[in-house]
């Protein structure tokens, strides 16, 4: 089971900026197809950004409520993985999750954002924004 820590969470106003990241306990198998969670208070778990980090290249997928603002990108020499936020919105409140292992059928891409493709989580870190 590969361990995962998220950090760079906080507070910052609206327009405002962060990076996440999240760095895995090893790069296998298991850290090729990776994606970024978040969860609001009284809301389900949604996917955010996910990246499938190939031999010589990668591909990433974004929800439409971050697409533009954030981008998903991967650090090999440190087992990382990122996700750069910009103009942040009250709305971008909540936890954020880092996910790993993927189980299942079925094309990455048609799956990345379901939470039930993953069984390797973060702990969370928080990002505020307030309104």
């Amino acid at each position: 089971q590969v361990h995962l820590v998220e950090s760079g969470g906080g507070s910052v106003q609206a327009g405002g900026s962060l990076r996440l990241s999240c760095e895995a306990s090893e790069y296998r198998d298991s850290t090729k197809y990776m994606a970024w969670f978040r969860q609001a208070p009284g809301k389900e778990r949604e996917g955010v950004a996910g990246i499938h980090i190939g031999d010589y290249s990668y591909s990433t997928y974004y929800s439409d409520s971050v697409k533009e603002r954030f981008t998903i990108f991967q650090d090999d020499a440190k087992n990382t993985v990122y996700l750069q936020m910009s103009r942040l919105k009250p709305e971008d409140t909540a936890m954020y999750y880092c996910a790993a292992q993927v189980v299942g059928p079925g094309p990455f891409g048609s799956r990345w954002s379901r939470a039930t493709t993953y069984t390797s989580w973060g702990q969370g870190t928080q990002v505020t924004v307030p309104s």
